[in-house]
């Protein structure tokens, strides 16, 4: 059976993206509804919510280049049964905890397990699909980070309409638990969850990060800082038109077009190449957020998030799927921390800096601000593609001499 036959829908795969759902299902939830949390239960600000965010986002940072060296130390499969079990446990524990320090701590432990887990979810993911289908795959592998994004939200917003958050927590603990189940499932090809053996040897770059996936890498922290400006701002820019109703449906529809474009576009990049998707997605990606600067009613809200759920949808499996690409098999977890350590630099660094402009621009301009980044990035991605084909050229070449 040809790797364009074997199937993607394997036991191992489902469950892999059923655990990676789960974790960002629990992820996405707190990240809505903590700051709550800390201003209506601990009589906190609006200031110290932000710094839970942000916290968290740092830690995974920081945890990510030396996840790929674990993951090739210990075995794939050990680290995602450990760090997904340390995410449920620390999910737990919001629970007990009632002091906004004790939350702050909590926070960048869970950052910790949280990239960590992700960091070998994604790496797994890769190493199940077949390799002549693996845009196709790790499409429908994103499908579950994104669809999360709005199931977590929803779950976290409906139950506090009607309980409390220790219900909610506690709810969110059951989810991790059958995370944590189901991560037991998975299976590993034998081949790439070797454990290496210890040596004494002087620790390198390679060892925190797959050189050859930096370039995707950094292309990839590009998009992310222009989508951060959606997951920061879009919905108090709403409010700020008087379209907080309809705002709450922006990622429904951003999940809804992706799922349906998703099957397609997974396949033409595996069939036609990366360019054939990537260049037309940034494309539609930027004239989602151009449209979403001029947007004055709720119908060009939806338009504005069914464009940019066209475009960003398919632009993140296909960079990852390109960065797992460049490295060799047993090292899928290095590329695998490199590219998500550079996109969550993106996000954090997005949020940040964009907030502060926030201050001296006014939203309009900030999306628009945004709308030329993924048109920057075309040039960027047509060099790297031209730069790439000239590296493989050249050993073809000097094997004909």
């Amino acid at each position: 059976m040809t790797d364009k036959q074997q199937p993607i829908w394997t036991r191992s795969f489902v469950s892999i993206s059923l655990t990676h759902f789960m974790v960002f299902v629990a992820f996405y939830t707190l990240l809505t509804t903590l700051p709550m949390y800390v201003i209506e239960e601990l009589g906190g600000s609006e200031a110290e919510g932000g710094l839970l965010v942000t916290i968290m986002l740092i830690s995974a940072i920081i945890v990510r280049p030396f996840s790929g060296k674990l993951l090739e130390a210990a075995g794939k499969k050990r680290i995602l049964l450990v760090s997904v079990l340390l995410f449920a446990v620390t999910t737990c524990l919001y629970m007990w905890v009632d002091q906004f320090s004790g939350l702050l701590v909590l926070r960048f432990f869970h950052g910790l397990s949280f990239g960590v887990v992700t960091t070998a979810t994604g790496a797994i993911a890769a190493d199940v699909i077949p390799p002549a289908r693996r845009g196709e795959g790790l499409g429908y592998f994103a499908m579950s980070m994104n669809i999360a994004v709005v199931v977590g939200p929803f779950i976290g917003l409906t139950m506090l309409q009607y309980t409390s958050f220790l219900n909610l927590f506690l709810a969110l603990s059951l989810i991790m638990a059958a995370g944590t189940v189901i991560a037991y499932l998975v299976q590993v090809p034998k081949e790439l969850n070797k454990i290496k053996p210890a040596g004494k040897q002087k620790w390198s770059i390679h060892d925190l990060f797959e050189v050859k996936a930096l370039p995707i890498a950094i292309i990839s922290c590009l998009v992310a800082f222009a989508y951060s400006s959606i997951i920061s701002f879009i919905s108090v820019y709403a409010s700020s038109l008087g379209l907080s109703a309809v705002s709450s449906y922006f990622f429904v529809v951003f999940a809804m077009v992706m799922i349906l474009t998703r099957p397609y576009l997974g396949r033409a990049f595996d069939v036609k190449g990366p360019s054939f998707v990537i260049l037309p997605c940034l494309l539609i990606f930027a004239v989602g957020l151009t449209a979403l600067s001029i947007t004055h009613s709720g119908w060009m809200l939806l338009v504005s998030a069914a464009l940019i759920g066209l475009g960003y949808g398919s632009l993140l499996p296909s960079f990852q799927t390109m960065a797992v690409q460049t490295a060799a098999n047993h090292r899928s977890g290095h590329a695998t921390a490199t590219f998500f350590t550079l996109y969550d630099t993106g996000i954090a660094l997005g949020s940040y800096v964009l907030g502060v402009l926030v201050a001296y621009m006014d939203f309009p301009n900030i999306y628009l601000l945004c709308a030329v980044v993924p048109i920057a990035v075309i040039g960027f991605f047509l060099f790297y593609q031209a730069k790439s084909r000239q590296q493989n050229q050249e050993p073809a070449l000097r094997e004909v001499e």
